[in-house]
């Protein structure tokens, strides 16, 4: 071959090369993160929905149409986790008449939780949602507020073994439950560990989060805005420009990237109802996350406001 004609071809297969590299390096920044659910090395989207006050609507609700968007740009986005619950009204009801809508029950992780006292009780809750949320199997069970745990473990335990669950969790939204939170943690009978974790909640650092890295516990992280106490802090303030040294371009992002920059963190679960909040926590789990040291200019930066 002509050896003139051998470089130009060398470097068109070079060219080829760099194209199909940035053109993966650009899906890998432009994807959503994903970590890996200890126990099985299942891996995760960062980033879920909660459904808190926000899927609890009626039937008929206009409402609907909106959340109905909400789940399908979650998995457009890359997501999956929707953590609902029987204490959240028609929660449960709304997000499985809307994923059968959609088609979406396999593409979902769902979670719920089971919030009662005693055996029989616990066991009719959780047929309860399982028939409300449209599903055979339930990706991860949880004891909410940690109501009668050793009781609804022993049933767990049973359904897990029999398929009806993938995996178990225990759940709390305050400070005060840290304590039992990590005995139990400490326990390695849970799959998941979820409670109240934020820039403005950041005791489980102390203890709790290194607990659960330790016993190779899954944690989603709730209350990601501190009940939205977080926004009124920052209303009418300018995102600081440093932010986006880690891929960050709303205060929704600078919340869930700190939270998401903690190593033992496998997911957390903002509430919204509404596709633009949805689509901006999304990005919250996208491109760079802060380092030790931005973390801490984070947490200081926050505090002078």
């Amino acid at each position: 071959m002509n050896p003139a004609r051998r470089r130009v071809l060398q470097l068109v297969a070079g060219c080829a090369v760099v194209v199909m590299n940035n053109k993966k390096a650009r899906a890998q920044a432009s994807a959503i993160l994903k970590r890996p659910i200890p126990r099985s090395r299942e891996m995760l989207p960062a980033v879920g929905v909660g459904t808190w006050q926000t899927f609890d609507v009626g039937v008929e609700a206009p409402e609907r149409a909106e959340l109905r968007e909400v789940l399908r740009l979650l998995i457009e986005g890359g997501g999956s986790v929707v953590d609902s619950s029987p204490m959240y009204g028609q929660a449960e009801r709304v997000v499985g008449d809307l994923s059968a809508e959609l088609q979406l029950r396999e593409k979902l992780f769902f979670a719920t939780k089971v919030w009662t006292r005693g055996r029989d009780a616990g066991i009719r809750q959780m047929e309860s949602s399982l028939r409300l949320m449209r599903t055979q199997r339930m990706d991860l069970m949880q004891v909410h507020n940690l109501a009668d745990v050793a009781v609804h473990a022993k049933t767990m335990r049973e359904w897990k073994d029999a398929g009806r669950i993938r995996y178990m969790g225990i759940t709390h939204y305050h400070e005060g439950a840290h304590g039992d939170l990590e005995r139990l943690v400490r326990s390695r009978e849970w799959d998941f560990a979820q409670f109240n974790y934020s820039m403005a909640e950041r005791e489980a650092e102390a203890r709790l989060l290194p607990a659960c890295a330790e016993a190779g516990v899954a944690v989603i992280a709730n209350r990601p805005f501190s009940q939205g106490v977080l926004f009124p802090r920052v209303k009418g303030k300018a995102l600081p420009a440093w932010a986006a040294e880690f891929d960050c371009a709303s205060w929704a992002q600078f919340f869930l990237k700190y939270i998401l920059s903690h190593p033992a963190v496998t997911c957390a679960i903002p509430g919204t109802s509404r596709v633009a909040h949805l689509k901006d926590n999304l990005q919250g789990g996208i491109g760079d996350l802060p380092d030790a040291k931005m973390r801490r200019r984070m947490v200081e930066h926050l505090e002078r406001l």
